[in-house]
C-alpha cells in the first residue's frame, strides 16, 4: 500500500507585518540602540527577517533607570487589584492576537506552527491570566506576612521558547509589583518586540516592561547592573554559572533554570502505545530544543525490542519540513551554531560504538535541519548519555529492576525532569520519591500548567517558576 501523503497546508505569513528594523523598547517607546545592529533569520530558509538594534551599556542603564522610576512612582505603590487589570488586559490581547504571535514565533524560531499555535501561545495567555489572579491576593498566598515587591527584575531568556519564557518571567514579576528589563535571545527577539506592542496596546505605564536586545554582552551588562534587585535566567548551565559568579556577594535575588538530561523510564507493564507517543513528545517536540527533554530513554529489558520496533515505526511517520505547514511535526534547528553542536555530539555516539538509526526523511536544501535520531547500545559512559545535546537525538539504555532504573536515571549532573511509564500507581510514587528531578511526569511528558512549579536540582539550577513558588521569588519577605 503506498504511503499516505498529506497535501501542503501552509499557514499564511500575511498576518504578520514585519518591519525592516526594530529598536529597543525603553520607557514605553521604541528607541535606537548604541551597539552594532544584528540580523535575525528564518532558520528554515536562512532568509533575513529583520535587523535588530543592540543595546550597549548606556542603553541598559537607561532601561534599568526607567524600570526603577516606574517601580518607585507607579507600579510598586499601585494596588494589586489595579495591577491585575493590566495583566488581564495583556492576557486577553495575547489571546486575540494569538495567530499573529504563532506565525511570528515559527518564522523566527523554526518550530512547527502547530506547536506555536496549540501549545506555546495558549500557555502564554494562561500564564498572564493565572498571575493576574494572584496580584490582589499576595497577602493570602501563604508566602509570609506583608509580602512586597523586590524592585527591578533583570530577566534573560533563551531561544527555544522565546514567548513562553517571556511569560514565565514577566507575568509573576508584574503580579508581584516588580518592573522588568528583559533581554531576549539574539536569534529570536521578534516575539518579545511584538509583546512590547501589546504592552502599549494594554496601556501599561511606561517603564514597567523594558526590552533590550543583543547578544551575550548585553545580558552580562544587565545582570551586573548595580540597580537590579532580581535576576532570572533560563539557558545553559555554563552561562548560569557565570551569572551566579556575577551576583555572588551582592544582595540580588537569583533564580536559574538551566540544562537537563531527563530520563524517560518505561516499565514492562506500561501502556505501550501511550508510552511511545510520550517518548516521541519527550524528545522530538520542538526539535528537542527543550531543557527538560526526555533525551535518555530507559526501557526495561523484557520489552526493549518491542518498544524500539514501535518507536521506529512511529518515527517513520514524522513529517519534517516547512514549519509553517500545519502538517509538519519536526521543524528547523534554530541556528547553524546549534546544528553544528548536535552533529558534533551525535558523531561522538558513532565514535564510541553506539548504533545510530534516523527516521527516513528528506532534508530541505536550505535552512538548518536534522533528522530525528535514536542511538541504541548506549552506556552511561557515552557522551550522548551524559551531555545535553539539545536536539532531536535520543539515547536508549536498558534496565532490569526499578533500583537499576533509579541508579541510571540519577547518574547525571542534571536534575530537571523525568518521566515514569507504568500501570502501577505505587511504582510511580516510589520512583518519584527516589528520582532527583524537579518535575516527574507520570504516564505523560512535557505537560505544563501555570499553577504548577517548575525547576531543577544540581546543575539544572535552583528556584522555581510557576504557581505560588514562582511568585515567591519576586517578593520580599516571602518564604
Amino acid at each position: 500500500m503506498p504511503k499516505f501523503e498529506y497535501a501542503p497546508a501552509p499557514e499564511s505569513r500575511s498576518i504578520v507585518d514585519l518591519a525592516a528594523s526594530y529598536g529597543l523598547f525603553i520607557d514605553g517607546e521604541f528607541t535606537d540602540g548604541g551597539g552594532t545592529a544584528f540580523k535575525t533569520v528564518n532558520p528554515a530558509t536562512e532568509e533575513v527577517l529583520a535587523e535588530v538594534a543592540e543595546a550597549d551599556e548606556a542603553d541598559v542603564d537607561r532601561a534599568v533607570r526607567a524600570a526603577r522610576r516606574a517601580h518607585d512612582r507607579v507600579w510598586g505603590p499601585m494596588p494589586g487589584r489595579e495591577r491585575a487589570k493590566y495583566l488581564f488586559r495583556i492576557a486577553r490581547i495575547l489571546a486575540e492576537r494569538s495567530r499573529e504571535f504563532a506565525v511570528l514565533e515559527t518564522l523566527d524560531n523554526g518550530k512547527p506552527i502547530k506547536e506555536s499555535r496549540d501549545v506555546d501561545v495558549p500557555l502564554v495567555s494562561q500564564w498572564f491570566f493565572y498571575n493576574a489572579g494572584w496580584a490582589d491576593k499576595l497577602d493570602h498566598a501563604g508566602l509570609g506576612p506583608n509580602p512586597r515587591s523586590l524592585g527591578v527584575a533583570a530577566q534573560v531568556i533563551p531561544w527555544n521558547f522565546p514567548l513562553l519564557m517571556l511569560a514565565w518571567k514577566v507575568a509573576p514579576a508584574l503580579a508581584a509589583g516588580n518592573t522588568v528589563v528583559l533581554k531576549p535571545a539574539e536569534t529570536t527577539p521578534l516575539t518579545a518586540l511584538l509583546f512590547a506592542d501589546v504592552c502599549r496596546q494594554a496601556e501599561l505605564p511606561p517603564g514597567v516592561v523594558n526590552i533590550v536586545t543583543g547578544a551575550g554582552e548585553t545580558g552580562r551588562l544587565l545582570v551586573a547592573h548595580p540597580d537590579v534587585n532580581k535576576v532570572a535566567f533560563t539557558g545553559s548551565t555554563p552561562v548560569g554559572r557565570e551569572i551566579a559568579r556575577t551576583v555572588a556577594g551582592t544582595d540580588k535575588r537569583l533564580t536559574l533554570e538551566l540544562g537537563g538530561k531527563a530520563a524517560n523510564i518505561v516499565f514492562e507493564d506500561a501502556p505501550m502505545d501511550q508510552a511511545v507517543e510520550g517518548i516521541v513528545r519527550g524528545i522530538f517536540f520542538n526539535q528537542g530544543h527543550v531543557c527538560c527533554a526526555g533525551s535518555r530513554l530507559l526501557v526495561q529489558e523484557s520489552v526493549a525490542e518491542e518498544v524500539l520496533d514501535r518507536l521506529k515505526a512511529r518515527m517513520a511517520t514524522l513529517r519534517l519540513g516547512d514549519p509553517l505547514d500545519k502538517n509538519t511535526d519536526v521543524g528547523a534547528i534554530n541556528s547553524a551554531e546549534q546544528l553544528g553542536r548536535i552533529r558534533e555530539l551525535a558523531a561522538t555516539g558513532d565514535d564510541e560504538g553506539a548504533a545510530r538509526w534516523s527516521a527516513p526523511c528528506e532534508l530541505p536544501e536550505r535552512g538548518f535541519w536534522y533528522a530525528p535520531t535514536i542511538f541504541t547500545g548506549v552506556t552511561q559512559a557515552h557522551r550522548i548519555a551524559r551531555e545535553e545535546i539539545f536536539g532531536p537525538v535520543l539515547s536508549v539504555l536498558t534496565f532490569r529492576t526499578p533500583a537499576e532504573a533509579v541508579e541510571k536515571a540519577n547518574n547525571t549532573p542534571y536534575g530537571l525532569s523525568a518521566g515514569v511509564w507504568t500501570e502501577k500507581g505505587s511504582r510511580i510514587l516510589a520512583m518519584a520519591d527516589q528520582l532527583r528531578a524537579g518535575v516527574v511526569w507520570a504516564n505523560t511528558f512535557n505537560q505544563f500548567d501555570p499553577a504548577s512549579p517548575f525547576g531543577g536540582y544540581k546543575e539544572s539550577g535552583y528556584g522555581r517558576e510557576g504557581g505560588r513558588h514562582g511568585l515567591a521569588s519576586y517578593l520580599e519577605g516571602a518564604r
